[in-house]
């Protein structure tokens, strides 16, 4: 690049910000508090490197200043921000694990599952159903929500944090329910009730949970085994009493008896 040019893009990148000298260069204060808050600016601005700058110095020169730990965390937010999930939560959980007393670490652990549930397949119609692919990141989003809400009960995430389990559950029940549908499709009886015994038992509640239950009672009846098949029927009567297909569990369990 000719000098001309080189000298244009250090004036466009000084006038994107006033911390910035004509070179490029984040003019840096005199205190650990005056570049952390320069960052933050920064990055409210959209202007990512050069918040990381400012953000990465407060870090490296005053690292037992609170400035410091406060640095790692917009560090963290500026990942998932740019949608570097697995980055961010790496990120989230290491701050957790270092300040696990900070007044910001319930924030970094809810984000952490935020950003590994981000990182998740997502439904598109280019690629297959989410439920048809491998989950686990969602699984591991899903684990970190459930530690995260006995952690910090009384957080102020707590509530964003369980609409956001009750979504990953469901789609890890939605994924169980295809796989047992993929086996019981090949007359593979015993894995199609495996997978519809891990559904009913891991996500209870599920808007798949009677139909598991029926079609367990069905696999496990073609498996000749009559004992398995009754109590997937007796589970579904006592627990949803008010199903229309509860009567449906009572014939066949009359039937089988």
């Amino acid at each position: 690049m000719c000098r001309p040019a080189l000298l244009a893009a250090a004036l466009a990148l000084a006038c994107g910000s006033s911390r910035v000298s004509i070179t490029g260069e984040p003019k840096y204060g005199k205190t650990a508090e005056e570049d952390y808050l320069a960052g933050v600016a920064e990055a409210k601005s959209g202007n990512n490197s050069e918040a990381t700058k400012f953000l990465e110095h407060v870090r490296a020169k005053y690292p037992f200043s609170r400035y410091a730990a406060l640095a790692e965390l917009r560090l963290a937010d500026l990942k998932a921000q740019q949608d570097r999930n697995v980055e961010a939560a790496e990120a989230y959980a290491a701050f957790v694990r270092m300040h696990p007393k900070h007044e910001e670490a319930d924030r970094a652990a809810f984000r952490e599952a935020e950003s590994l549930a981000k990182d998740g397949p997502s439904d598109t119609f280019i690629l297959p159903p989410a439920e048809e692919r491998e989950l686990k990141a969602v699984r591991e989003a899903a684990g970190k929500l459930q530690a995260f809400l006995k952690s910090y009960p009384d957080s102020k995430y707590r509530p964003e944090a369980q609409k956001l389990g009750d979504a990953l559950r469901a789609r890890l029940a939605a994924h169980e329910w295809y796989a047992a549908g993929f086996y019981a499709k090949r007359g593979r009886w015993a894995g199609a009730a495996g997978r519809w015994e891990t559904l009913v038992r891991n996500y209870p509640g599920s808007a798949h949970e009677v139909d598991a239950l029926l079609a367990m009672a069905d696999a496990y009846l073609r498996l000749d085994d009559r004992f398995r098949a009754r109590q997937a029927l007796q589970q579904l009567v006592v627990k949803h009493p008010g199903d229309p297909r509860r009567a449906e569990a009572e014939r066949r369990l009359a039937e089988i008896r």
